[in-house]
């Protein structure tokens, strides 16, 4: 079974997308997916005054696989709230213990010029950004206090040897099947936290994966980097705040970050497969919610990403990927990626154009049965 959390904004629209897109691979594959609703952010907030309700955190628990639109919007926006649409997608992150935060960065040559970077600066760029989501300043202590003329603020950063190692190890794993190359992104010039950060990876990468070359680089210069030498990076492995503001950053080299899926994992089954929470890592763009201009493209390679991932279903990854790649190629794109007086397109449109090119040349596989 999997979980739709529609979530807030443009999320309806864009999970509806992913939705239709499983449905077909289903068709052409010769799988039945079961789907079940549930309620996160300000959606839930409104009905039930939470923005992770019991009721969505036992469908998720449920679930082979969640997929997620997106939380959040002005109606919500006051940060000092008690009660935010984010504690709902932090809440259930930590719940399914969900640790390894996948998201991959790729400039396709159709759509460079959307893109604020020169289009032979972006040519090849292809690289994966490995998050560890459930620990560091996000999840540490949190205190407000007065004191003499104001308040004072504590938000406290904290990792564990176990949690730097396990994310490591999903980067290293990573790099073996790519380049075999990895740079670990750190502040160990200044943070505590980072120096055990960069001991932990360089101990794992030394012991368990000598064929893996290992390169440290603080966030700064990472951050210099990414748009100076985008063509240098692989597998990049970072914590929790410092992924999070990279891969927005890292995001403008494909043109749109509506292009831009991810996957939050967890421990590895026996099976090796994973339950993941996936999501385009774009926001709920309340501008623009209810208009068909959302694109529906991240979500759609999230699907990719849960089949691979949560099903262990490759060959069917393999075909929305390939889809989503002619659709693409052949211009059927929304306002995001369109030039001045270009033909735009609707989601529905999109969805559909991936949906007409999905898996045509690949064999059916053997029925399977997910619920």
């Amino acid at each position: 079974m999997i979980a739709l959390l529609p979530g807030d904004g443009i999320g309806p629209e864009v999970v509806a997308a992913g939705r239709t897109m499983l449905e077909a691979v289903a068709e052409r594959f010769g799988h039945r997916f079961e789907f079940e609703e549930g309620l996160i952010g300000g959606a839930a907030i409104d009905e039930t005054g939470r923005p992770l309700p019991d009721r969505t955190h036992e469908l998720c628990e449920r679930a082979d696989a969640v997929l997620l639109g997106a939380v959040g919007g002005p109606r919500w926006d006051d940060p000092s709230a008690s009660v935010r649409p984010e504690q709902g997608l932090l809440a259930i992150r930590h719940a399914l213990g969900l640790f390894a935060n996948l998201r991959p960065i790729r400039c396709r040559p159709s759509v460079l010029g959307a893109s604020p970077f020169r289009p032979e600066h972006l040519a090849g760029v292809d690289f994966v950004v490995v998050r560890e989501l459930t620990g560091g300043i996000y999840f540490g202590e949190k205190r407000l206090e007065a004191i003499e003329h104001g308040e004072r603020a504590t938000d406290v950063c904290t990792y564990s040897t176990v949690e730097v190692a396990r994310i490591v190890r999903v980067a290293a794993d990573l790099a073996r099947t790519r380049s075999g190359r990895l740079v670990s992104v750190d502040k160990a010039n200044v943070l505590e936290t980072s120096r055990l950060w960069r001991r932990v990876a360089t101990r794992v990468l030394a012991d368990e994966y000598p064929d893996v070359e290992l390169q440290h680089m603080l966030v700064d210069t990472c951050a210099m980097k990414l748009v100076q030498q985008p063509r240098m990076f692989d597998v990049v492995v970072t914590e929790n705040m410092f992924g999070d503001i990279l891969t927005d950053e890292a995001a403008a080299l494909a043109g749109s970050i509506g292009l831009l899926p991810s996957a939050s994992l967890g421990p590895a089954g026996t099976t090796g497969t994973r339950r993941g929470l996936y999501e385009p890592i774009h926001g709920s763009a309340p501008d623009i919610a209810g208009k068909q201009r959302a694109n529906p493209i991240g979500t759609i390679l999230s699907c990719a990403m849960l089949l691979r991932h949560s099903l262990g279903l490759e060959l069917e990854a393999r075909a929305i990927e390939t889809a989503v790649e002619g659709t693409i190629e052949a211009g059927a794109l929304t306002a995001d990626l369109t030039v001045p007086d270009g033909r735009v397109v609707r989601t529905e449109e999109v969805t559909l154009a991936i949906v007409a090119r999905l898996g045509t040349a690949l064999p059916a596989l053997s029925q399977a049965t997910y619920s």
